[in-house]
């Protein structure tokens, strides 16, 4: 009977909730203090970490100060985790900005445009 989670899954979820309590304690940088870990992908060899964050402020200059105060955290970040985890071998650690929150807000906001736009063609449709 094959397992409901595979190791990589399981190391790449709890990775996310030692990396989102480091974040949040650990880290003296004031650039990290906004920065939510939405993901943790890992490879199957347990080798390397795709780990993707999301922000509040999402402009273009505040997104290139989180990512070299993230790209610089990461030897201590990786050093933390491997005082926590009980792994032989902590994943190299690669930060990625995860734009699915920013992309679904602009979906929402088309929609509600075009239900916008259907509403006003709909009311002037029936007088006719």
């Amino acid at each position: 009977m094959p397992r409901e989670y595979s190791r990589s899954t399981r190391v790449a979820e709890q990775l996310r909730r030692e990396l989102a309590e480091l974040l949040r304690h650990a880290s003296k940088d004031p650039r990290l203090q906004q920065v939510t870990i939405t993901d943790v992908e890992v490879t199957r060899d347990i080798s390397y970490a795709r780990v993707y964050f999301s922000q509040l402020d999402d402009s273009a200059e505040q997104l290139a100060l989180t990512q070299q105060a993230l790209d610089r955290s990461a030897g201590f970040l990786r050093r933390e985790l491997g005082r926590v985890m009980r792994l032989r071998h902590v994943p190299e650690l690669k930060f990625l900005h995860d734009r699915s929150i920013a992309e679904g807000m602009r979906m929402d906001e088309l929609i509600a445009r075009a239900r916008e736009r259907d509403r006003q063609g709909g009311d002037e449709g029936e007088g006719q």
